[in-house]
């Protein structure tokens, strides 16, 4: 009777359950709809009238300090994390003039809370502050409500899943079966709209290829390029579990720790909200180098603190939880590569300095993505999984020679004769055949079911547009330029960069005379256009796509651009009767290579450097606790029986048999950690030897002693196939054994072609150098 009760009292729960699940989605969709139909300029509108507001009035001030008040829960008062906002940019849809503007409005509102009598604050440590609505602020915003909604579906889910699982009644099972189609399809939209969220690239592009310029402005439009969306986190308190650590470990008193843990809180709360520029970059990569230090010092490899590193999929929006420090270090690297990407999206390209930077950017990007790929295994995520960041790589490669391309074709406008115009040709069609490479990327399993549809139909455009854009360089070469133009050296181009198949049915790549020039011209010509017309076609297939009226001004200036070549020519026949034109050999004469990040460039201090070196005093090291020795002459003034060699920390090198240090209890080996009340686990040799002999006759010195190893030996040198072992527990759950500053993997290679990573581990350097000195004391 009991179990017949319960099953009724289930079922009727689960059914309310279902009857709010279906108003819920149904409102959904509806929301989903009306938001679609809001237009960008909308948008971008109501984004402009909000940063008109003054920062300065009473109402904006005190919002701030309501959030302030809020956010004062997790933090002391006087270390309040900079904000909870998921905005990744300060930066408003007008490009890189408004960019500025942003910037000025951050740092005042900043001076105007921090410089508040009555309510004071550490300050903050850097990103962009939640008063300052852009539309790229909007939506991380949107990006982040939706994780968290995806987060409660799928929780919900793997309830129903378990119960539909555990239970052995047929109707229990029909009804949590429909609940699990809701489920299913609640969670289906939502990550539709995330979909949509990732589709929305000309928010990140520079006001010359926004929609609301290009209505208008007629001649300044440019392909659309592919940012990537910051990964969201949630907050970590580390205060508890770093306090009870550094007492139970180091023998310290964690209070005294409390600013440093404070100071970790509000860098890591401000990776969050990064500026985008190289600020917001630089902000990322300093936190990234803490955390070599904070894996050392606080993550032993054979237990956890009980802290859970948790980071949402920048394309699904599904969470990951992890213990270990090298998934918090790829999710910060991977937000710095996303963010360069932003950068190089905003730039001006309509100059070559523009170009330059965006060329910069992304290709900072590519060897960001490939560093992760390189350093890391056993990712949790999708966005960190091989084949997705082997697509980012060479997307970002894709959009650098993209820009790359746009700043030749630049520069050559007012020089271009047959010569250059072959040039652009080869460049034009090496940009399509990156782009066909990315797209055979993109299109394979598992990469295509998690990327949204529009990028694969981007790509799509992008390499027929630029394979259209190479026959119209080549047919203008040969139909602007006479016969006479033809030198021998122009020849031998031809006929390199043209090539027949089997389907070419012109088989003409060097004209002969007038006739054959005209004829090869208005086939490439005719091939052009086709081409145009294809890529229009799968921009109009993409319902993303269809939309955008930036992608769809650059077509169609493309294919006039060709028409007007083709009208130059003098011959109004009909291009239907035309033969088919050569294809035209990829080539280029620019080398792009990856720029790894520069980790040197953003050098931190450690926040815990006053608990010792960390090559000694780090968690995977174990000692004795602190011992007090205190020593006191005779009055026939004997020595103290011990000498001492090394430093950061002394080690006592010797103690003599029967002496006042051997009956003190001092061994050999022991590190001394305090004269007195004086911290010297960083001192050197010789203030040690100061410190002892201006002691006099009396001295109390702390010691502790290493348990893992003797430090008057020298190490055993490990076998070089130990070298760069792989950790499986990188990303799955459990900290690695070996802490890596480069990520969960290390190999030897990989830190011979790296020299420029200041925390690349030594095999123990640091020891054998400490072990060289032979300095003593006066017994």
């Amino acid at each position: 009777m009991e179990i017949l009760e319960y099953s009724e009292n289930l079922r009727s729960r689960i059914l309310s359950r279902i009857t709010r699940k279906i108003s819920t989605a149904v409102r959904s969709i509806c929301r989903a709809s009306s938001s679609r139909k809001k237009s960008v300029a909308a948008l971008r509108e109501e984004s402009r009238t909000k940063n008109r507001r003054d920062a300065s009035g009473q109402d904006s001030l005190a919002s701030m300090l309501k959030w302030v008040h809020q956010q004062s829960s997790p933090l002391p008062k006087s270390h309040v994390a900079p904000a909870p906002s998921t905005s990744p940019s300060t930066s408003s849809c007008s490009g890189s003039s408004s960019s500025s503007r942003d910037e000025e409005a951050n740092s005042k509102v900043a001076e105007e809370v921090n410089g508040d009598a009555g309510h004071s604050r550490r300050r903050i440590v850097g990103g962009s502050d939640p008063r300052v609505a852009t539309c790229r602020g909007k939506l991380q915003n949107k990006r982040s409500k939706l994780n968290q909604e995806i987060n409660k579906e799928l929780r919900l889910r793997a309830g129903a899943e378990n119960l539909f699982k555990a239970t052995t009644n047929r109707k229990l099972k029909e009804t949590v079966a429909l609940e699990l189609s809701f489920v299913n399809s609640n969670l289906q939209l939502l990550k539709e709209q995330l979909a949509e969220l990732n589709s929305s690239v000309e928010l990140y592009q520079n006001d010359t290829s926004n929609e609301s310029v290009i209505l208008c402005c007629s001649d300044d439009a440019f392909m659309p390029l592919i940012p990537l969306g910051l990964k969201e986190t949630k907050d970590i308190d580390f205060r508890d579990p770093f306090k009870d650590f550094i007492l139970e470990h180091y023998s310290e008193d964690g209070e005294n720790y409390e600013e440093a843990i404070a100071e970790l809180m509000e860098t890591r709360q401000a990776t969050r909200t990064p500026t985008r520029d190289a600020a917001g970059i630089g902000l990322l990569l300093r936190y990234y180098n803490q955390l070599y230090f904070i894996e050392r010092r606080f993550f032993p490899p054979d237990r956890s603190l009980g802290i859970y590193f948790e980071w949402y999929d920048s394309l699904t929006g599904v969470p990951s939880c992890q213990r270990t420090v090298a998934f918090e270090k790829a999710s910060i690297l991977f937000n710095a590569g996303a963010l360069y990407t932003q950068v190089a999206a905003k730039q001006d390209r309509r100059t070559a300095r523009g170009l330059d930077q965006a060329v910069d950017a992304f290709l900072r990007s590519a060897g960001t993505f490939r560093y992760i790929h390189e350093n890391f295994t056993n990712a949790p995520s999708m966005d960190l999984g091989p084949d997705m960041l082997d697509m980012l790589v060479q997307l970002m490669l894709a959009q650098a020679r993209e820009c790359l391309f746009e700043k030749l074709d630049l520069q050559s406008r007012d020089s271009r004769d047959i010569d250059v115009s072959l040039d652009l040709a080869q460049e034009a069609a090496q940009v399509a055949a990156v782009y066909s490479d990315v797209h055979a990327l993109i299109s394979r399993e598992p990469v295509r079911d998690y990327v949204p549809e529009s990028w694969i139909s981007l790509v799509s455009v992008k390499r027929e547009h630029y394979l259209a854009i190479s026959h119209r360089h080549c047919a203008a070469g040969l139909l602007d330029y006479p016969m006479s133009d033809l030198r021998p050296e122009t020849r031998i181009i031809l006929e390199r960069i043209q090539v027949t198949d089997a389907k070419t049915q012109l088989d003409i790549t060097v004209p002969k005379s007038e006739h054959d020039r005209q004829l090869l011209g208005r086939a490439h010509v005719r091939e052009a256009l086709v081409l145009h017309e294809e890529s229009q076609r799968l921009q109009r297939m993409c319902r993303e796509l269809k939309g955008k009226q930036s992608l769809v001004k650059v077509l169609r200036k493309a294919q006039d651009l060709t028409m007007d070549v083709y009208g130059r020519s003098g011959d109004e026949d009909d291009l239907r009767e035309l033969l088919d034109a050569p294809n035209i050999i990829a080539a280029t004469k620019f080398q792009l290579s990856l720029t790894h990040p520069d980790f040197g460039q953003h050098g931190v201090d450690d926040l815990f450097r006053s608990l010792g070196p960390v090559a000694i005093f780090s968690a995977k090291r174990h000692w004795t606790a602190p011992r007090l020795i205190q020593l006191q002459r005779g009055p026939a003034g004997e020595g103290f029986g011990f000498s001492v060699r090394g430093d950061a920390p002394v080690i006592i090198a010797a103690v003599d048999h029967n002496s006042l240090a051997d009956l003190g209890g001092m061994k050999e080996g022991d590190f001394i950690v305090n004269i007195g009340d004086k911290d010297v686990k960083w001192a050197s040799h010789e203030q040690v030897v100061r410190l002892i002999k201006q002691c006099g006759d009396s001295i109390s010195l702390k010691l502790v002693t290493p348990m893992d190893r003797n430090y008057l030996k020298k190490p055993v040198k490990a076998n070089n196939r130990d070298k760069g072992s792989v950790s499986a527990s990188s990303s799955s759950g459990v900290s690695s054994g070996q802490p890596s500053p480069a990520g969960s993997v290390t190999t030897a290679h990989v830190a011979r072609r790296l020299p420029w990573n200041p925390f690349k581990k030594s095999n123990g350097q640091r020891d054998s150098r400490d072990l060289t000195f032979d300095n003593v004391i006066l017994r």
